[in-house]
């Protein structure tokens, strides 16, 4: 596993004892490794190399950042190891996912984009088959929640009294002006009509209970409308707890006979 912040750690602590889905090492920032050895069992390795790296994994699953997708992705994927991305909003830049994908064909590994906190993903993937027509993605958080985002140059967020759109657009833009939000737009990006022709509409509101993400889409297949009112985990307010369960699951299918 590459990082362990909020979602490693869940990851991790899920982990834990399980007999088919074992966590054999955790890779870190230089500097970190101590820190982390305390937190986990002493059977996982902590490194902070590529050269630590031994014996070569099942499966790698990424949950630190999007330089670590860049950076640790094809390392992998070309020596034949299925990757798992969490950090979906690496793939914002076209580079970095043409390098990704380059790399899973020559290694014959599989790059595996975890849906983390949308659902209905599976649902728009299969409709693109036949033509979708449009899709939007309509994120609503309270007005801090876009703290320390774009926004902040054209609102004053403490001062937001009702709902107000703080951006609309493409899903590519979306991604580089909010950066830290860029994960579920990318995410249903992929999914569906890609980054240029995907709609988004970023909301702060002072009345959203949670991080509110709905999907809207139309096609040959139909309409559907998938509506998710998120929590965080427990121990971290900013990382949303369907992200990590999404992760867990991910490491679980690739043990399981049956998976769904």
């Amino acid at each position: 596993m590459i990082g362990f912040g909020a979602i490693g750690l869940e990851v991790a602590k899920r982990l834990s004892g399980d007999s088919d889905a074992r966590l054999i090492q955790i890779m870190v920032r230089p500097g970190r490794e101590e820190g982390v050895r305390g937190q986990v069992n002493g059977t996982i390795q902590v490194i902070s190399s590529l050269e630590d790296v031994d014996p070569l994994p099942d499966f790698v699953l990424e949950c630190a950042s999007h330089q670590a997708v860049a950076e640790y992705g094809p390392y992998f994927l070309e020596k034949g190891i299925d990757f798992g991305v969490v950090s979906i909003g690496a793939f914002s830049d076209p580079d970095v996912y043409d390098r990704l994908a380059k790399s899973s064909r020559s290694g014959g590994a599989q790059l595996c984009i975890l849906p983390g906190a949308v659902g209905g993903m599976d649902a728009l993937s299969a409709a693109r088959t036949e033509g979708l027509d449009d899709v939007t993605y309509i994120s609503r958080k309270p007005p801090l929640s876009w703290t320390g985002t774009h926004a902040e140059r054209s609102f004053d967020l403490e001062s937001i009294t009702q709902a107000v759109v703080i951006y609309e657009g493409t899903a590519r833009e979306a991604a580089k002006l909010f950066p830290k939000n860029a994960n579920v737009a990318a995410t249903i990006a992929l999914a569906g009509l890609g980054f240029d022709n995907t709609n988004v509409t970023l909301i702060a509101d002072p009345n959203a209970t949670g991080n509110i993400h709905q999907i809207e889409a139309k096609g040959a297949f139909g309409e559907m409308s998938v509506r998710i009112v998120g929590k965080p985990l427990p121990d971290n307010p900013k990382t949303s707890a369907l992200t990590a369960l999404s992760a867990i699951r991910a490491v679980k299918n690739r043990a399981r006979h049956v998976r769904m």
